[in-house]
């Protein structure tokens, strides 16, 4: 059985703290074929759509497109700041291999 992606406190506390809802904005997490390895993340504030799952916390949504989210069962979705910079980030179970920025992988 394929599970939803899950988002952590921490994703969503962020959403919140860039004004996404106050904009009617949710995060769209998306998979696209291409990158280094295969497939590749598409991030972005975008208007929710019909056919979209909704995850919500905080006030905050988060939402995945009906094509992508067979590719992202399982996966855990954060928001990650680190020396080199702050990004939200995709633990990809279904990911067999990841390129060195962890944008793209492949199954």
């Amino acid at each position: 059985m394929n599970l939803p992606p899950k988002v952590t406190p921490r994703a969503f506390e962020r959403l919140s703290e860039i004004g996404a809802a106050v904009d009617g904005k949710a995060l769209r997490v998306a998979v696209d074929g291409g990158g280094c390895s295969g497939f590749q993340y598409e991030i972005a504030l975008d208007e929710p759509k019909d056919d979209d799952l909704v995850l919500e916390g905080d006030g905050q949504k988060v939402v995945v497109d009906s094509i992508s989210l067979p590719f992202l069962a399982n996966a855990v979705i954060d928001f990650s700041e680190e020396l080199i910079g702050a990004r939200f980030v995709i633990d990809n179970p279904n990911a067999t291999s990841s390129c060195g920025c962890g944008t793209s992988f492949s199954m």
